[in-house]
């Protein structure tokens, strides 16, 4: 690959902000877990699910942070709230702005850790990166994310927050009363950022949910896509108590090459995660399923594996999205030639299956698929050590 192209827009730091106060986060509790804590805290019950609606619609409709400014709301018990309660979100540590508009933010969490989540403008719409964990557990050889252990998994409001806070930036809460706007410059989630999703499946429900409310951020269930790599028992429970769009890691078409790509393969193989999402669409009636493919040069891009991925999708209602690798310091594998991913597309494309090629985005500032890893954790490892727990010889 190319050196990087130098970034030539902004390049932005944020001073730390204070300690975070002992207050009650309201951000991130589902409305009846709303509801209960503030009866807890003195809310009367025959008003508590009034004072939620009420709550709820300025939090996450109007973007509002400062109690004080919920005017509805009678201001002895706006005062109350100011002296138990904070609505805060994900602080932002540097934003980067790539040349073709993404921008890349490092945003720091409780505990002092540091997540990074990417928004990826296109013609019409907007496209934000979520994170669902500090790390990663899956350890998928190509992915620059999963050289960092796991640190823990993010908690509702954190993962809420990151969309709250991308709002912020593109100053997109719309003013109360005003008319309702269709055209959204953040108007789909993908949970494609750092860390596995079902592996931190309640919070990742809890914040979608909200996502989706039709009081709250108003983000319709095909606007939202979670993917995986594979953790099959969750998957059902996907369709069941989320219902969004489901994309797979799949990046390879014989259990021998996925066991070192996605080792979470070697405990649900290919077969077993193939009968989950034939299940999916049924469960849901969603659309396609999105096979995620990244294109590495000599391990999974032949015409052979190609023709393999057609018959193991015999069934499933799919897309295939062909990713190009990109490489990042130390990466043990190369990326496809373009002829090669057109080759691999056309087989699939001759054969029904959509197959585009997803256009790099944000190489320059490292916001691509797969090249997230927060800044506390980015200890350098060696070529030779990154190849040697992916089981590669040294190229």
């Amino acid at each position: 690959m190319e050196p990087s192209a130098p970034i030539t827009q902004d390049v932005m730091t944020f001073p730390r902000k204070e300690t975070p106060s002992d207050k009650i986060n309201l951000v991130g509790l589902t409305r009846d877990a709303l509801r209960q804590t503030l009866i807890e805290n003195g809310t009367p019950e025959k008003q508590a699910k009034m004072r939620t609606g009420q709550i709820w619609q300025w939090i996450y409709q109007w973007g509002v942070r400062d109690f004080a400014e919920m005017t509805n709301l009678a201001k002895d018990y706006r005062a109350m709230l100011a002296e138990k309660f904070e609505v805060r979100v994900p602080e932002v540590v540097s934003k980067q702005v790539s040349e073709d508009g993404t921008r890349k933010y490092l945003v720091r969490i409780d505990g002092g850790h540091e997540v990074e989540v990417v928004y990826i403008p296109e013609e019409g719409r907007g496209t934000l990166c979520v994170s669902s964990q500090v790390g990663c557990t899956l350890t998928c050889s190509f992915c620059h994310t999963g050289t960092q252990k796991l640190v823990r998994n993010l908690t509702a409001a954190e993962i809420v927050g990151q969309v709250m806070m991308a709002r912020d930036d593109l100053n997109e809460w719309p003013e109360r009363g005003a008319p309702k706007d269709e055209t959204r410059l953040l108007s789909n989630i993908v949970l494609m950022g750092m860390g596995e999703p079902l592996y931190n499946f309640e919070n990742v429900r809890d914040a979608m949910k909200i996502v989706m409310d039709a009081e709250g951020i108003q983000l319709g269930r095909r606007r939202i896509t979670l993917s995986t790599s594979g953790v099959v028992p969750e998957i059902h429970r996907t369709a069941e108590e989320i219902g969004c769009l489901l994309a797979v890691s799949f990046h390879a078409t014989t259990d021998e090459t996925r066991d070192v790509l996605v080792p979470i393969n070697k405990k649900w193989n290919i077969e077993k995660l193939l009968d989950a999402l034939r299940e999916y669409p049924k469960a849901t009636n969603s659309e396609r399923i999105t096979f995620e493919y990244v294109m590495l040069k000599d391990v999974n891009d032949t015409d052979e594996d190609a023709r393999r991925l057609v018959k193991l999708l015999d069934g499933i209602p799919a897309k295939v999205n062909l990713i190009p690798f990109n490489e990042w310091p130390g990466a043990p594998y190369k990326r496809s030639s373009n002829n090669r991913i057109r080759a691999f597309a056309t087989i699939l494309m001759q054969a029904g299956y959509a197959s585009p090629i997803r256009t790099p985005r944000g190489e320059d500032i490292m916001a691509a698929c797969g090249q997230l890893k927060s800044a506390t954790e980015r200890a350098r490892k060696s070529r030779r050590q990154i190849e040697a727990e992916a089981g590669l010889q040294a190229q």
